[in-house]
């Protein structure tokens, strides 16, 4: 039987690396590309040498071409946190726009299943409350946000234009907050600041009083929601995300007592548009995919506090030496 073969852009990302990882345990040939912008070669230093792993750096702004036939592609390449599409915007616009019409051609000349990494904030600072794929959202396009929000909407629409247009088989995940090993001590998103604050007996900055509320999946939930999406038949939008609702105050909390440290929280001004509540109605994911997610909250966090004190051990020990 032939070897089904698979490209995952931003494959060396928190996400795409896992995918990688994923894949290549159920049989696939994965070749991984990856300008290397907000991703590691850390992350995927496992794979390489493997025969059932490619590593390409590039940017899928530029022209995308593999060589040999494809079965599915996964576009996973984009800035993904606040603090990477605040000081990149124009790159993450870029990455939503013209990457994503690029990897679709190839998909296109491949006729290759596309599944696209959109993601929760295509909601915006939702009016509904919990997030259904129905609603259209609430995104301010021109705030600092809307270069992330904007570009996502974008990559969705030119997904299902391709899918109508060209009738491709094209798939599209709305991720919502998630958390594991392989995220970057340094990307601003609440789990590492906090891993990373708590660790260092730093305070615990918390933006506005604490009260706005996420949804946090655990990277093998994630992973496998996608996995289904990507096998599923389903070719509109489909949340994948945990539906336990929580404040960022009482994640800070949840931090602290985790690690044992004594960091005291402090607040800072909210940022502009940023989201007062989050949570995913899932009901499709579960009807579609026969999915949801499997891991407590307090059970991922333990499995995932070994991997920030090592990060935290790790940066330290840089710093010293130089």
């Amino acid at each position: 039987m032939k070897k089904q073969r698979i490209l995952i852009t931003g494959g060396s990302g928190f996400l795409g690396s896992h995918l990688c990882d994923r894949f290549i345990k159920e049989g696939y040939h994965v070749t991984c590309m990856d300008n290397l912008l907000t991703g590691s070669i850390e992350n995927i230093s496992h794979l390489i040498g493997k025969e059932n792993f490619d590593f390409v750096k590039y940017d899928v702004t530029n022209y995308v071409h593999v060589k040999g036939d494809l079965d599915l592609v996964l576009h996973f390449a984009s800035p993904a946190s606040p603090i990477d599409y605040l000081e990149m915007p124009i790159q993450t616009l870029k990455v939503g726009s013209l990457g994503t019409h690029k990897v679709l051609g190839l998909a296109k000349e491949k006729k290759a299943r596309f599944l696209l990494a959109s993601t929760s904030e295509v909601y915006g600072d939702p009016l509904i409350h919990p997030q259904s794929e129905e609603y259209w959202g609430n995104v301010n396009p021109i705030g600092s946000r809307g270069v992330y929000d904007e570009a996502k909407r974008f990559a969705e629409a030119i997904t299902m234009a391709y899918q109508r247009f060209h009738n491709m088989e094209t798939r599209i995940a709305r991720i919502f907050n998630t958390y594991g090993t392989r995220m970057r001590l340094d990307d601003g998103r609440a789990l590492p600041t906090f891993m990373r604050q708590a660790l260092k007996g730093n305070p615990i900055t918390v933006f506005g009083d604490g009260s706005q509320t996420r949804s946090f999946t655990y990277v093998d939930d994630l992973i496998e929601g996608i996995f289904r999406l990507a096998h599923s038949d389903e070719s509109e939008p489909v949340n994948i995300g945990n539906p336990e609702e929580t404040t960022i105050l009482e994640f800070a909390k949840e931090i602290v007592e985790l690690t044992g440290s004594k960091s005291k929280i402090v607040y800072e001004d909210l940022p502009d548009d940023d989201p007062k509540i989050r949570q995913p109605d899932i009901s499709k994911a579960r009807r579609v995919l026969d999915w949801e997610p499997k891991v407590a909250r307090k059970d991922g966090l333990k499995m995932t506090l070994d991997y920030f004190k090592h990060q935290v051990d790790k940066a330290n020990g840089e710093k010293k030496t130089n």
